[in-house]
């Protein structure tokens, strides 16, 4: 409600051309939420909400907007103020603001770094976005296992602060391979005179640089993780992960699987012009149409069937509306179970056989009462065995394509939570009116 009410109150005070009392308002709040404000105004209205935020404010405001806002403030922007703006954020946000930025651009900010800045980003910006090098942050102190609790604790006061979220020290030998982990809890407590290596975590596992953020966010939920560090292909530190770097990434696998069954981009703007947003929609309307074509079309080879049968048309939906859900069901519970690592190849046939006996059990509860409805309602009973073995079949089939479309489009490379819903309508609305009518054309004839 307070966010909602700031941006009701941003809009009303810039329509009234209170200036004074908007930039008052836009101090009060804190980097994320102008961030939500912004990505909530008309685009108008965001560039002068803009101009009126503190400059020393722009760096935090941008990490936290999605790419098509972002890229908006940034190609307005010149190298001093995208240097001045980054002078706050950490490595890896910084990474993230220069790859939305044209390669003539990014060159010229990082060639007006200092060597020690411009290495660091280098680094990051040489992984992957969406893997664990491109998540990672450079900001990690480390320590050798030789060295005593005392001499660390000494070092610790010297630096005087600590990097954000910083909850151990990463344990590295003279070639800086990753040993292990010193928990600040432990290096309190312990005795100050025990070496490192005596206190130290070894058992604790390096994140490899090219883990996918997904997986790098399942393991920090199962092992409640604060922070872990990172390792190259030799197994030497290159920098560590956050707490705060895996919450972002939850975030956008959570709006990702909202938006994308529908074809929308979690960077997408909200206020975007209709120009820009017209051709990102138009390409899943248009697969969706030769899906409905498609089905269309298994109709239309039943035209007689439905000419003498007029009540088929009224039932044909039931069948096909009553598949897709089933369908989606199954599917939405396979994609969830792929994407938390509770399915594989062990247990896929399982969950086919149970899904399938489940759809089966539905199958035939409801085709029953489908079919005594219908049998009432026309006086035909026949029509009632019609539909109610189309129903148990599309139902059947709607189980075994649920089950299975996610893991054969991952084997073609194709994003279950974006292509899966299209696939299995399709196949749901094809195989229900063409088991429907096909049936009634047998049966009828």
């Amino acid at each position: 409600m307070q966010i909602q009410e700031q941006i009701e109150s941003a809009i009303r005070l810039h329509g009234s051309g209170l200036v004074d009392d908007t930039r008052f308002l836009l101090e009060s709040m804190r980097p994320p939420e102008l961030a939500v404000l912004l990505e909530s105004t008309p685009p108008k209205v965001r560039s002068v909400l803009w101009e009126l935020i503190d400059e020393e404010e722009h760096g935090q405001v941008l990490q936290y907007l999605h790419d098509d806002v972002q890229a908006e403030f940034l190609q307005n922007m010149d190298t001093e103020a995208l240097v001045a703006a980054s002078a706050d954020l950490d490595t890896d946000d910084f990474a993230d603001l220069l790859q939305q930025l044209p390669e003539t651009v990014s060159a010229q900010v990082l060639a007006s770094l200092d060597a020690s800045d411009r290495s660091r980003l280098e680094a990051v910006l040489s992984y992957p976005e969406d893997t664990a090098g491109g998540l990672m942050n450079t900001d990690t102190i480390t320590v050798r296992p030789r060295h005593s609790v005392e001499i660390v604790l000494r070092y610790l006061r010297l630096k005087k602060e600590l990097p954000e979220t910083t909850d151990t020290l990463v344990v590295t030998n003279n070639s800086d391979e990753y040993v292990g982990i010193l928990p600040l809890t432990t290096l309190l407590t312990a005795d100050p005179t025990v070496t490192v290596r005596e206190v130290m975590n070894s058992e604790a596992k390096a994140i490899s640089f090219d883990l996918p953020d997904t997986e790098v966010a399942r393991i920090f939920s199962e092992q409640d993780l604060v922070s872990a560090p990172v390792v190259d292909a030799d197994g030497r530190l290159i920098g560590r992960i956050t707490i705060d770097d895996v919450v972002d990434v939850i975030i956008e696998d959570a709006e990702e699987a909202v938006l994308a069954p529908a074809g929308l981009d979690i960077e997408d703007d909200t206020f975007a012009p209709i120009l820009r947003s017209a051709p990102r929609r138009i390409l899943w309307l248009s697969i969706n149409l030769l899906t409905a074509l498609l089905a269309a079309w298994v109709i239309s080879v039943f035209e007689e069937t439905i000419a003498k049968v007029v009540a088929l048309a009224v039932l044909m939906p039931i069948v096909a509306s009553m598949g897709g859900i089933a369908g989606t069901q199954t599917l939405t519970l396979v994609i969830r179970g792929l994407a938390v690592g509770q399915i594989g190849r062990a247990n896929l046939l399982f969950l086919l056989n149970r899904e399938f006996l489940l759809a089966a059990l539905n199958g035939f509860l409801l085709a029953g009462l489908v079919a005594v409805v219908a049998s009432v309602a026309f006086n035909d009973v026949t029509l009632g065995v019609v539909i109610a073995s189309a129903m148990i079949i599309n139902l059947l089939i709607a189980a075994i394509s649920g089950s299975l479309l996610p893991s054969i489009l991952l084997a073609m490379k194709i994003d279950p939570a974006i292509a899966g819903g299209v696939v299995l309508t399709t196949v749901t609305d094809v195989a229900g009116f063409f088991t429907f009518l096909g049936l009634a054309t047998w049966v009828y004839a």
